[in-house]
């Protein structure tokens, strides 16, 4: 995966660059490391690089469709460009809510990105501009996904497969 995260992530990022002509990019990582220090490597432009940490998940596979927000912004994003990047879209209720909360603090533009899709589990539908690879209705974990905070570390993205 790692060839194919690194074509997408340039090609997403020179497609930015061109449909905005950004002078400079205010950027919000959510918990997916591993996928941001690749986007951050290939951006050119002037960049703030500032994380945010929400979940609906817990120590749970599903989303319990209640969004907790562990860690906010530690700078205003009001009149910057801003593109957050999420490493996975299930439900969509994290990132709808992450929208209504960043819209309010008035972001010249705000971009949706993500690794990973899995229209299949929408029940809150999200306008994602840029998207990696979409997935079926699976648990996946690596990468920086996590499943109660394990397997994290995993070189690889990887389906988890529960005993019945």
């Amino acid at each position: 995966y790692a060839q194919r995260i690194e074509d997408f992530v340039k090609e997403q990022l020179m497609e930015a660059r061109m449909n905005r002509y950004l002078k400079q990019i205010y950027e919000i990582m959510l918990p997916s490391m591993l996928e941001d220090t690749e986007l951050a490597k290939y951006i050119t432009l002037p960049v703030t690089i500032d994380f945010m940490q929400c979940s609906s998940y817990g120590a749970d596979t599903k989303s319990s469709g209640i969004v907790k927000l562990a860690k906010d912004l530690d700078e205003p994003i009001m009149g910057k460009h801003v593109i957050l990047i999420e490493d996975i879209i299930d439900s969509g209720r994290t990132l709808s809510h992450l929208v209504k909360l960043l819209s309010q603090r008035e972001p010249a533009s705000l971009t949706l990105c993500t690794l990973l899709d899995k229209p299949s589990r929408r029940v809150v539908e999200v306008d994602v501009k840029y998207t990696g690879f979409e997935i079926p209705d699976e648990f996946v974990v690596g990468y920086g996904l996590d499943y109660a905070q394990k397997m994290r570390n995993l070189p690889y993205i990887g389906v988890v497969e529960f005993e019945q």
